[in-house]
């Protein structure tokens, strides 16, 4: 079935054919895409109109042309379909200067011809890469099968400022090939190589910078796992261990951490796995020692409690004394009583008040505010600048000022001091609490994430087999020790504990938290059954056959987190400005400062109680020290990514899969949708409702010939005749006729040898192109099957038509509205089927779509869209990710319908898990509502920099004598953060339109 699968989709890339060749055909496939790059094509075209000299000079540069195009080959890794393949071609054909690709899904190859002035073989590797496969140049195999993916938990990240210096002390550091850093999830992907770098050494490099780093991954093995170790471990026990572990048939590699009492293994499925692993080491150490499961998501919460503890404790420790400061300077003065004390002297002209708030904010300053300290030294050191260096700079400055000012008073009989003790200690107080709230509010943009894993059950009942294979007990494990081949027993109204098939029982199945599907699915033996969804009625016995990070529940979680990992191009814009904010923000507070202290000491005030040049400086000290602390580059970094991880995690809650913000970008945008029929605008399980024949023939014997030729075939019309077929013997599993030389060409049909006789399946154009007569009687039987919207199928023995075939697949549920509903949001919708004209008529009738295009190929398909492209819209393509790959890759959003499968998976931007069209607006709407968010969290992030910084600077003083106290500013400065999460955060509670809501 596989290999059928991989030939069908391999030949819907090359467009047919007798068989399915294995070599690259370098055939654009897209007509509209360029030979050359429009620099050349423009430059060929001005030599044109020059006599003969114009054409030898013409010939010239062509000639110089096909000199510069250059072919490289290179291995791509982890296609399994033609989908997966169409996934890459499209990356790179994106980029610029690439004449041609072509990719070979069986060969793992792809081959692309190109301009290296324009493009180089890096570029096409990295743009394969960024679509989720390994690639490699064909002569650096052996070299780049030591490119690892490392990805890490950076903590202290506040801004897009430090992402970027992560990212390039990641990049500067030699054998790391690409480096991301997302501010939202607070993880690092990296690519490097494992003979020049080791993980260990990436993470010192993030934690010279001022960060701590944790390690999620090394890359290095998908069968790792961590255990946590209970008991007192020596030097003699660990030897022990390590030896027994080593010993187990599988494992590769064992690491032993005593100070962390965790154990690292690296082993193989299908000879070992967790629960072998933990029975080894209790049984080792007698008992004295046991293990568990280090869950990656429980230490990422650990981590995450963590800091929000941190952050809390120093919030709580800066208000013992700040709220005594604050009262000193702000409260008690205007009481009588308390100020006289408070203003009695100490020495000289210090007084008891100054002298109090000198204490109580030093240790705010140096001891609790020391986090701002390291951060902003280590960020200069390494030649950048972030958020520490600005509360640092503004702190100090008021601190050392006061302290200046103080010792001044202490050593002068009548010099009046004035402080600003205040300022410092309330805005470090300010900015924690800023900083402890958002990330309580960041805590829940993963939630989404924890709902999907928490489908997953705790527990499940292993069945233990004697050698005989009888059933002699069971037992409750942690459903994560499940292994390969482990036999699960699954009871009424429990969960699936992973995915397998089903041995023994029957039952119903509640599939929906996956696949969509309301009603139960039956289930008997020879099912598969997906981990996570809900027994119904019956016991089953499943066998389990993916597990871990196998499974499909944890590649949706996987790819739910890789997708929070990728940035949305309208990041760019935010990432710009972070990159000179900082030392601006530093320039314009020092002019602040300057000029303010020049108006006072050269043209003085306009207000008689400031008379002195020293109360200038103080005030221009406030202005300056008000500007620093304003500026918020936080609210502009946290922006786009965190709006984009909540609307992905809610996505993917409501079955819609979305691959990141490059996907959720480009949604937004679409104003034109292109629907395939089978299983998009149809429920894509078509049935038998009507057989004619021409000839004196038993009906069985009739569909005996042609399921035998339409058993090797993947469509949904091919496998309904089957189905239908098997009604005519009573044997569960019948074997059908061989079928010699078997040729499939999609969108038309079948031809094999059966027996004695060629059979021919499929439409009316495919009996035309083999020079079949089709009789008057069948033609007027395909008008009329064409009307009631069925479809009809010719069959034909040795050259002549001996019957017809007639298919209906009902209209999906909504169907019409859906399109209705897209037609008052401004999209235009179009079918584009590969069936006859008459039938998508109807369909299309029925629907409610006018613009209809039938009989058309796989790549006719890809064509469409182009053209719609050409013509200026954005399109997205809807289709069920098989036979309409080439055009799901084609468009700027590919919607594949029918998801849970691979080709799904790797071909489409955008996966609907649960196969409902309406997901299809789900996805534009909550595309267009996430983009709404992040445009007015701009707008917000910007005006409040635009107009905060010209207040704290003091434009409104000279006219209302307003000023922007800096400990206020602070406040506002934690707030803009703070708020710009938890607008993000409203999109937790987006619903899909109320007219879809089922």
């Amino acid at each position: 079935m596989a290999t059928s699968t991989r030939a069908l989709f391999l030949s819907c890339f090359h467009g047919g054919g007798a068989e399915v060749s294995r070599h690259l055909a370098l055939r654009p496939r897209y007509p509209s895409n360029p030979r050359r790059p429009r620099s050349a094509a423009v430059a060929g075209e001005g030599s044109e109109g020059g006599g003969s000299g114009g054409d030898l000079e013409a010939a010239k540069g062509t000639a110089e042309r096909d000199e510069e195009e250059k072919v490289s080959v290179f291995a791509v890794t982890g296609m399994t379909c033609a989908a997966c393949a169409g996934s890459v071609e499209k990356a790179v054909k994106r980029l610029p200067g690439i004449h041609d690709a072509a990719v070979d899904v069986l060969g793992g190859r792809a081959q692309v011809v190109f301009y290296p002035a324009f493009v180089s073989e890096e570029k096409i590797r990295e743009a394969i890469e960024d679509v989720g496969f390994e690639a490699k140049l064909i002569n650096e195999e052996v070299r780049e099968k030591n490119i690892l993916v490392c990805r890490l938990h950076i903590k202290g990240m506040t801004c897009t400022s430090c992402t970027g210096t992560v990212e390039s002390a990641l990049q500067a550091f030699p054998g790391v090939q690409r480096a991301s850093v997302a501010l939202a999830t607070e993880e690092a992907e990296i690519h490097y190589d494992r003979r020049i770098v080791a993980a260990s050494q990436l993470i010192h490099a993030v934690e010279e910078i001022g960060f701590e780093s944790i390690l999620i991954t090394t890359g290095e093995d998908r069968s790792r796992i961590d255990l946590k170790l209970d008991g007192v471990l020596s030097e003699k026990l660990t030897m022990i261990l390590k030896s027994s572990i080593q010993a187990l048939p599988g494992v590769e590699d064992v690491k032993v951490d005593t100070e962390l009492h965790k154990i690292t293994v690296s082993y193989k499925p299908d000879q070992t796995g967790p629960r072998d692993l933990i029975e080894v080491i209790e049984s080792a150490t007698s008992g004295d020692v046991t293990a568990s499961i280090y869950a990656e998501a429980e230490g990422r919460e650990h981590h995450r409690y963590v800091e929000i503890k941190r952050y809390r404790q120093s919030f709580l420790w800066s208000l013992i004394f700040t709220i005594p400061v604050f009262l000193t300077s702000m409260v008690f003065m205007y009481i009588p009583v308390l100020k006289d004390g408070l203003e009695k002297k100490v020495v000289n002209m210090m007084s008891i008040g100054e002298l109090l708030r000198w204490i109580l904010s030093t240790p705010v300053q140096f001891v609790i505010g020391r986090k701002f300290y390291t951060g902003a030294y280590k960020a200069i050191c390494h030649g950048s600048s972030n958020m520490d260096v600005l509360i640092a700079l503004g702190t100090n400055t008021a601190y050392f000022y006061s302290v200046y000012s103080v010792l001044r008073a202490a050593t002068s009989e009548n010099y009046m001091s004035t402080d600003f003790f205040e300022t410092s200690s309330m805005l470090i107080s300010f900015i924690l609490l800023g900083k402890y709230l958002e990330i309580l509010a960041k805590g829940k943009t993963s939630e989404a994430i924890a709902k999907l894993m928490d489908l997953a059950p705790e527990t499940a009942t292993l069945l233990m087999y004697d050698n005989e294979g009888n059933v002699v007990g069971e037992k409750e494990i942690d459903s994560r020790l499940i292994q390969k081949n482990d036999v699960i027993k699954v009871v009424p109204g429990g969960k699936v504990a992973s995915d397998g098939f089903v041995i023994w029982g029957q039952s119903h199945v509640n599939e929906s938290m996956i696949t969509g599907e309301s009603r139960p699915v039956a289930k008997r033996k020879g099912d598969t059954v997906i981990g996570g969804t809900v027994n119904e009625n019956g016991v089953l016995h499943v066998r389990a056959t993916f597990v871990g990070l196998e499974t499909a529940l944890a590649q949706i979680v996987r790819l739910v987190e890789s997708a929070q990992m990728a940035k949305a191009p309208v990041q760019k814009f935010a990432d710009q400005i972070s990159r000179v904010f900082v030392p601006l923000v530093i320039v314009l507070s020092l002019l602040t400062w300057l000029v303010w202290f020049l108006a006072g000491r050269f043209h003085g005030y306009p207000y008689s109680w400031i008379p002195s040049s020293m109360d200038s400086f103080q005030l221009a000290l406030q202005f300056g020290i008000s500007v620093m602390v304003i500026a918020c580059p936080c609210a502009l970094g946290l922006a786009t990514p965190t709006a984009v991880m909540v609307a992905t995690g809610v996505g993917a809650s409501q079955g819609v899969l979305i691959k990141g913000g490059q996907a959720l970008e480009s949604a937004q945008k679409v104003d034109c949708i292109v629907f395939d029929k089978t299983g998009t605008l149809t429920v894509g399980k078509p049935v038998v409702v009507n057989t004619r024949l021409f000839k004196n023939m038993v009906l069985r014997e009739f569909f005996d010939y042609v399921a035998a030729a339409e058993d090797n075939s993947e469509h949904p019309l091919a496998k309904a005749i089957v189905e239908h077929a098997k009604k005519f013997h009573s044997e569960e599993n019948h074997i059908w006729p061989e079928a010699r030389d078997f040729i499939s060409v999609p969108g038309h049909g079948v031809k094999a040898k059966v027996f004695d006789k060629s059979v021919i399946v499929g439409n009316k154009s495919f009996m035309l192109s083999l020079s079949i007569d089709i009789p008057m009687e069948a033609s007027e039987i395909l008008i009329e099957e064409e009307e009631n919207a069925h479809t009809g199928i010719i069959v034909a023995m040795d050259q002549e038509v001996v019957g017809i075939i007639s298919v209906s697949d009902p209209i999906k549920p909504n169907a019409h509205e859906v399109i209705s509903y897209l037609k008052s949001m401004n999209v235009e919708s179009i079918m584009v089927t590969g069936d006859n004209w008459g039938t998508a008529n109807a369909i299309g009738k029925e629907v409610g779509i006018e613009k209809i295009i039938a009989e058309a190929k796989p790549d006719q398909k890809a064509e469409k869209v182009k053209e719609l492209q050409l013509s200026g819209k954005t399109v997205a393509m809807v289709g069920d990710g098989i036979n309409d790959s080439p055009a799901l890759v084609s468009a700027n959003v590919g919607l594949a319908i029918g998801a849970g499968t691979d080709v799904a998976i790797e071909a489409a931007d955008i996966v609907l898990m649960k196969s409902n069209l309406e997901d299809v607006i789900t996805a534009i709407d909550l595309s267009r509502k996430t983009f709404f968010r992040i445009r007015m969290n701009y707008v917000w992030a910007l005006g409040y920099n635009i107009i905060g910084i010209p207040i704290a600077a003091g434009v409104l003083f000279p006219s209302t004598r307003f000023r922007l106290p800096p400990w206020v500013a602070g406040a506002a400065m934690a707030a803009s953060s703070v708020s710009v999460v938890c607008w993000s955060l409203l999109l937790r509670y987006y619903k899909s339109p109320k007219k879809f809501d089922n």
